[in-house]
């Protein structure tokens, strides 16, 4: 089976990925709290809007500033001048404030009982050319366009990617070990769900140095999170050198949160469906019981993220489970031992055989019929939403194994959209990479 392969890639001697000390821009003392924001792509505009009036400190005022300019497109020209207006208002306030110093700064998340650790740092943009940051998935236009602008007008990289790597012994402990004796952090935010983000600047040259040295041992880093905010920064660089204008230094790096791979999670990505197309409910698990073997599933813990498989060795099948009509059914089919890359995924064989062949979706990134729920959202958040009648039926989907995605980037292969969902989520605001 594909996931027992081994498809990583070794970079040559001389290609390793390259990380960098920043003098980042923080919260002043006390103000984390109050500017420490969701990412922007994670709320629609009106529930930037409903944040911001109730905290107008929040860093959507800078990363959703359409939010504040209801009425406008949201690639206007005003929303974007409306971004750099805030963020220097944040700077000349003191709300906001750059270090004096190059650092890099471990970032600690505590939520749900599991406690991540990454550092922030800023990476090359040469090296996502080189393909040695690699990427699973492919970016839109509109969205890389609307980036790309957004940090070209505030002259900061203010969104962080997330970013996996292969640890080769000691690394992580290292990075922690960083932290492990102090008792407060440089700055801490709490979410309403409960978790504790704080962030710890390193600004000893020895430990800077160290970790240099032990990430010139890592030939390749993934992105996890920020496929779009990546691409953005590179776009700038290679607009600024196609104008003749200064494209390296900070403005040909970009901010980066690097995690072990060994040390996050994936929750599976749920989808949503308008209608049944031609079908009707009888039909349709008719026409998909040729293809799966569908059984009713029975009550469903409605506050879990995923749905456990009944169905035993379910690493041997294809599974998902679909909710329709007020009842639950499992979906299982066997995985073909000699699938390819990207065939061994439940989603890849869901687009295949069920939203194209079944149902004529035949583009998932942009079919209307067809929408998406992040894997953090609570089982009985679906079913609140079929029954509500906004959609016909929900599949639920099993997480992918962060393993499988890495050696999927290496074989430079393109996972379906919203394939993975990553945790943790990062929140914007409390660490900015400043190129002005």
């Amino acid at each position: 089976m594909y996931q027992k392969r081994r498809l990583f890639l070794q970079a040559p001697v001389g290609t390793m990925v390259s990380v960098y000390r920043f003098a980042g821009v923080r919260p002043a003392p006390g103000e984390a709290q109050s500017i420490a924001a969701v990412p922007y792509d994670v709320v629609t505009a009106d529930e930037a809007r409903a944040i911001i009036a109730q905290n107008p400190k929040s860093f959507l005022t800078v990363s959703r500033s359409d939010a504040e300019l209801p009425g406008l497109s949201p690639h206007d020209d005003q929303v974007y001048e409306r971004a750099r207006e805030n963020f220097s208002a944040l700077l000349s306030n003191g709300r906001l404030v750059k270090d004096r110093q190059p650092a890099m700064y471990v970032y600690r998340i505590r939520q749900d009982n599991d406690t991540f650790v990454g550092i922030f740092c800023a990476l090359d943009t040469e090296d996502y050319r080189a393909n040695r940051i690699r990427r699973h998935e492919l970016t839109r236009y509109d969205k890389e366009e609307d980036r790309t602008r957004h940090i070209e007008a505030v002259q900061a990289h203010d969104g962080p990617v997330v970013l996996l790597y292969r640890d080769p012994g000691t690394l992580f402990s290292f990075i922690e070990s960083l932290v492990a004796t102090r008792k407060n952090p440089d700055a801490e935010a709490h979410t309403p769900q409960g978790g504790i983000h704080q962030i710890y600047a390193v600004t000893d040259p020895e430990a800077l140095d160290e970790i240099e040295r032990r990430f010139r041992d890592i030939p390749s880093l993934y992105i996890a999170d920020g496929h779009h905010r990546a691409k953005a920064a590179v776009n700038l660089a290679d607009r600024l050198r196609a104008a003749g204008k200064p494209a390296d230094g900070e403005v040909g790096r970009f901010m980066g949160v690097l995690f072990s791979y060994e040390r996050v999670k994936i929750h599976g990505y749920s989808r949503l469906l308008t209608d049944l197309g031609s079908y009707t409910t009888e039909t349709f698990l008719a026409g998909l019981g040729k293809l799966y073997k569908v059984a009713p599933y029975g009550t469903v813990d409605g506050s879990g993220f995923n749905i456990p498989p009944h169905i035993t060795h379910p690493e041997k099948f294809h599974v998902m489970h679909l909710y329709l009509d007020g009842k639950w059914y499992e979906c299982a089919r066997p995985i073909d031992p000699n699938a390819g890359p990207l065939d061994i995924l439940d989603v890849a064989v869901l687009q295949k055989l069920v939203l194209e062949g079944m149902l004529g979706i035949t583009d998932p990134r942009g079919d209307a019929r067809l929408q998406y729920l992040g894997g953090a959202r609570p089982v009985a958040d679906l079913e609140k939403l079929v029954d509500a009648g906004t959609y016909r039926l929900a599949l639920a989907m099993q997480p992918v194994r962060v393993a499988t995605v890495l050696s999927i980037a290496d074989a430079s292969g393109v996972m379906p959209p919203k394939s993975t969902w990553f945790e943790p989520k990062l929140l914007s605001g409390l660490v900015i990479h400043s190129f002005a």
